[in-house]
């Protein structure tokens, strides 16, 4: 039987975990004195319960592992008892300021059982707000281990001291409800070192003893366990309520912010009601964004994956039209969590694929105003430059390279216009946030059609200037992607929908507003278009580090690509381009179920990589754009092929 069939009978209890805002596992600080700041270091991770082995020698409760590390001044008091009765005091009668969750104390008797525990209960009894439950709820749940008393003699001892339990013990319901959790040896079902996947034999094993604590209603703990990545993301796939950890700093990192490293779509993501997640890492142009809200973050169906017909892919006919999707921060980690998640995507359906190198010219990691610039201009440019030298003279973009050809010209972000990615397709700057300067080349009236979201760039800039007003001599000014084509001429569309992340509600609004440009521009000449269409926030959810937000994202730049590539296949003269300015975070999916398409994945930064980008391509040309190369090489291949017509 596979692994993941084992855990099914767990089903209900984790569907209920990704449903709640309690934490995915309990984290167990597992010899914590043991640590260079035995209690506080685990304590300042937030973790569930800390273990203390307690010996009672020459009349006095000390901390260690053996007899023999036993010194004087490691008592039980002074290390764990005055630290928590100290923090009780400080935060209000409970052990986290901010949270009324209950701190459990492992106490592990590693000396004669009824003297060790009554001494235990003695010195705890002096402080009952901080350890007696029924004096403050928000007490410090005692749970006994190591020389547990016979369950016999549970009641012998105070209600407020709970006990650790066997697996394959028989309990009266009177005793069950005196253990708090029941621990096991990992070694006596498993010889599994943490690497690769447990034998199925092994987690058949694990998974009886789970399903019986289960039953029992108790959370499970298996000690002696390996440690590591693979360990956390398997033991919370088979159902394991305690994470028994010597690593305390690294555990509660992997689990911290869990609802940001998973994704399933018709799955309630495990974040916190009301949670909204932010990046600080945003440029002017766009720090207003409101966040990744934890409501929004799910999907209760897939998006239909669009099947081209090929006819003319790779074809060496005429290229008029060219459309370059860029999926700002979308790498390969991105793609494959939106193609596992949805079951496939429109892109991945390419044959046409190659990398592209993104480095900027004075950097070894790009911004997306360098990287941009070169997918536009063809040329390598500086950090924060936007289609600018050093200089600060203009370089030519695909923009003015297509209206030099007289063919109009689209710009299509889901985001911000005045934003690094779009602005290099009609501006110029040797600073990205010049978000007046950048727009003010919009008085040329170089490009037919600009749609994004950023009123404020228009109408309440830093200059003082009312460029919407001065811009109504050339453009059409509308407030929504529908109104696109209810105007004659060149159209600007400021819809703030299109700053919003995606969500269920407004996924297809990329796609819609794609569809709507590639009509606009195809009515404005018979000579063909070059229309560039951005999906933004895939970048803002690297910055925040948010998967699921990265995802969902990702599925709405995925439908603007499936509406280019009906276009494609409906026109015949069609280059599409899909790619990326960069990656954002450094994704690595760690975890996932194809037959689900739950996704797990974690992000080794906030900021960009330079991580290889692919290029996929459809249409007549497409095979010029396989291999590896520059960034800067695809606007030069682009302007090959349309080059080649006029000849």
């Amino acid at each position: 039987m596979k692994l993941k069939k084992i855990a099914m009978g767990l089903s209900a209890l984790m569907l209920s975990v990704w449903a709640s805002a309690q934490p995915p596992m309990l984290i167990h600080s597992h010899n914590d004195y043991c640590r260079r700041m035995p209690f506080y270091q685990a304590y300042a991770q937030g973790v569930h319960s800390i273990e203390a082995d307690v010996f009672l020698h020459k009349g006095k409760l000390l901390v260690g592992h053996d007899i023999e590390d036993l010194r004087d001044e490691m008592t039980f008091e002074q290390m764990y008892v005055r630290p928590l009765v100290t923090l009780f005091g400080r935060n209000g009668g409970k052990a986290w300021a901010d949270s009324d969750e209950n701190l459990q104390l492992l106490v592990e008797l590693k000396s004669e059982t009824e003297p060790t525990l009554k001494a235990v209960v003695k010195m705890l009894r002096k402080y009952p707000s901080v350890f007696d439950p029924s004096v403050n709820r928000h007490a410090v749940r005692i749970a006994i281990t190591g020389n547990v008393p016979s369950p016999e003699e549970f009641s012998e001892y105070p209600e407020w001291i709970a006990f650790d339990g066997q697996w394959d013990e028989d309990y009266t319901p009177e005793q069950l409800e005196r253990i708090a959790l029941v621990s096991a040896n990992f070694r006596n079902f498993s010889k599994w070192k943490g690497k690769g996947s447990i034998v199925e034999s092994e987690a058949a094993k694990l998974q009886e003893v789970i399903d019986r604590v289960h039953a029992w209603n108790k959370p499970v703990r298996f000690w002696g366990a390996p440690e590591g990545i693979t360990v956390y993301y398997t033991f919370w796939n088979m159902g394991i309520d305690y994470m028994n950890t010597d690593r305390p700093e690294q555990c509660a990192e992997f689990y911290n912010d869990f609802g940001n490293k998973n994704f399933q779509i018709g799955a309630k993501t495990p974040f916190e009601s009301g949670r909204v997640t932010r990046t600080k890492r945003l440029d002017k142009a766009t720090r207003n964004f409101s966040g990744f809200q934890s409501e929004k973050m799910h999907l209760s169906k897939g998006i239909e994956v669009y099947q081209p017909s090929f006819l003319n892919d790779g074809a060496l006919s005429r290229v008029r039209n060219v459309i370059l999707l860029i999926g700002d921060g979308m790498g390969l980690e991105q793609i494959m969590a939106g193609l596992y998640a949805n079951h496939g995507l429109s892109l991945a359906t390419l044959k046409h694929i190659g990398f592209q190198r993104t480095h900027a010219l004075n950097a070894f990691t790009t911004d997306s105003a360098a990287a941009g610039s070169a997918l536009a201009t063809g040329e390598s440019h500086n950090n924060r430059h936007v289609s600018a030298t050093g200089d600060n003279v203009p370089v030519p973009s695909l923009s003015d390279f297509f209206v030099g050809k007289g063919c109009p010209v689209g710009v299509v972000t889901l985001g911000d216009v005045s934003d690094a990615t779009p602005a290099a397709f009609y501006g110029h700057s040797t600073e990205r946030d010049n978000s007046d300067i950048l727009t003010a080349y919009l008085t040329d009236g170089c490009i037919d059609l600009l749609c994004g979201s950023g009123i404020a760039k228009f109408t309440k800039r830093e200059d003082g200037r009312n460029l919407a007003e001065e811009l109504e001599a050339k453009y059409s000014f509308v407030r929504s992607v529908d109104a696109i084509n209810a105007r004659e001429g060149k159209v600007i569309c400021i819809d703030e929908q299109m700053g919003e992340a995606a969500s269920e509600e407004n996924l297809p609004l990329l796609a819609q507003a794609t569809r709507e440009a590639i009509r606009k521009l195809q009515a404005r000449s018979d000579n063909g278009f070059f229309l560039m269409v951005e999906g933004a926030k895939i970048d803002y959810a690297g910055h925040a580090r948010c998967l699921p937000g990265s995802v969902i994202e990702t599925l709405s730049f995925d439908l603007a690509v499936a509406e280019a590539l009906k276009f494609a296949d409906s026109n015949g003269e069609t280059l599409v381009i899909v790619t990326a300015d960069h990656e954002t975070g450094g994704l690595m999916l760690l975890d996932g179920d194809e037959k689900t398409g739950r996704v797990m994945g974690v992000y080794v930064t906030d900021d960009h990589t330079p991580a290889l980008i692919p290029v996929f391509a459809y249409g007549p040309g497409a095979r010029e754009f396989m291999g590896c190369y520059r960034n800067t090489e695809i606007p030069h291949r682009i302007k090959a092929l349309t080059e080649e017509n006029d000849r």
